[in-house]
């Protein structure tokens, strides 16, 4: 795995990012950590003699060696990927659709979960006995790995398959943020769950199955082989970054308080080599700092205010916060408040509205109330929830 340095220049406050090849999360000492992948001695025996599919993506290592090659290397029928937001080697755009096809390197055929289908269908099942689920998931609910899990969980259910998932630690580790309501399920919030959910997929898949969130009550066949040397609260530093636009600890950490954003007219710095770590608009002059989209391979190709310069924060260097935080939000509302430009803020609310998980949020923010009266009202579920959770805690 090679690494490279982001080189910017810096010309009167004005950042100018030099396209460079793809950039790789740094690393930190992870050699006590051990993931349901790199564990063989308990996965291959369960495979061995199996027709497998894998839902996978270019988080699924073992080492420096994608799961899907180790696993052919020791000789277990691989029938087919599952491939998910982002695609197989994770280089596609969020939102775009992924298309079915084959991988170059072994010829196993790869079919999308993002798009039309995001559910495997029993057609694509008939020829498989069990599904090995293999992603590194970043905490969020909006990050779309986990309804990808959902869908799988259901067709395994549906069709009488065993789901296999492999887990892997949860970097942005916190349980903070409303839950999400009824009438606001989608594919950025399939569960009840608050925005910071606090689980690995593995405890979130046990909690799907034993909260009954799977339709008709069906449970899913699941076996979760756990992460060792990891436990709750313990910083994790990833490998490789899990989708373009999350390129380092900063931006990850930063993801779940800026990704609201993205239902409102301020740019969260996709089109630049520092997405989810520098925020603005063309429209406001918070700061004299800015920065400029641009369409850049492996990040965003057509990202929002292209070749415009946007005026706002630098987050690269700040302590982010330790869970959900609405402070920037607010903060830029009221700037446009201030400039009488407030009904220009939120350009698309229904989205917004999904990402949060409510309705009531945006109102509260629109009527002027601080974080602290918001976040007492989604308090009484969020407590609820952290009851809930400890039943499927495997890393206490």
């Amino acid at each position: 795995m090679q690494y490279y340095k982001i080189i910017a220049t810096y010309h009167e406050n004005k950042i100018h990012f030099p396209i460079l090849p793809l950039v790789y999360l740094q690393r930190r000492d992870r050699a006590k950590v051990i993931t349901g992948a790199e564990q063989m001695g308990r996965l291959l025996p369960i495979l061995k003699g199996k027709r497998v599919a894998l839902v996978v993506n270019q988080t699924s290592k073992v080492g420096e060696t994608h799961l899907l090659d180790t696993l052919l290397a020791a000789h277990i029928q691989i029938k087919k990927v599952f491939a998910p937001e982002h695609g197989f080697r994770g280089d596609a755009d969020a939102g775009e659709t992924i298309r079915n096809g084959k991988d170059t390197r072994t010829g196993i055929p790869i079919l999308s979960l993002y798009g039309k289908n995001k559910k495997p269908t029993a057609t694509q099942l008939q020829d498989i006995d069990l599904i090995v689920f293999d992603i590194q998931d970043v905490g969020a609910r909006f990050y779309t790995y986990i309804s990808t899990m959902q869908y799988v969980m259901e067709a395994c259910a549906e069709n009488r398959k065993q789901l296999v998932i492999t887990d892997r630690p949860n970097p942005c580790d916190y349980v903070d943020g409303p839950v999400r309501q009824k009438n606001q399920k989608s594919f950025v919030g399939m569960h009840a769950i608050p925005i910071l959910h606090g689980c690995t997929v593995g405890e979130l898949a046990q909690m799907i199955n034993g909260e009954g969130w799977l339709p008709n009550g069906k449970k899913c066949a699941l076996t979760v082989i756990p992460v060792e040397g990891w436990k709750h609260g313990q910083p994790y530093s990833l490998p490789v970054k899990p989708s373009p636009n999350l390129p380092n600890d900063q931006a990850i950490a930063l993801y779940p308080s800026l990704c609201p954003f993205e239902g409102t007219a301020i740019s969260v710095g996709r089109g630049t080599l520092y997405p989810f770590q520098v925020i603005g608009s063309p429209d406001i002059r918070i700061s004299s700092f800015s920065f400029r989209p641009e369409a850049l391979e492996g990040f965003d190709k057509n990202p929002m205010y292209k070749n415009q310069y946007c005026y706002g924060n630098n987050l690269r260097h700040i302590t982010a916060p330790k869970g959900f935080s609405l402070k920037y939000i607010i903060t830029y509302y009221q700037a446009y408040q201030d400039l009488g430009k407030a009904d220009k803020f939120f350009t698309r609310p229904q989205w917004f509205d999904l990402l949060i998980g409510n309705r009531t949020v945006r109102e509260q923010i629109m009527k002027g109330a601080s974080e602290e009266e918001i976040r007492a009202g989604w308090q009484n579920e969020l407590e609820a929830y952290k009851k809930m959770r400890e039943k499927y805690l495997l890393y206490e």
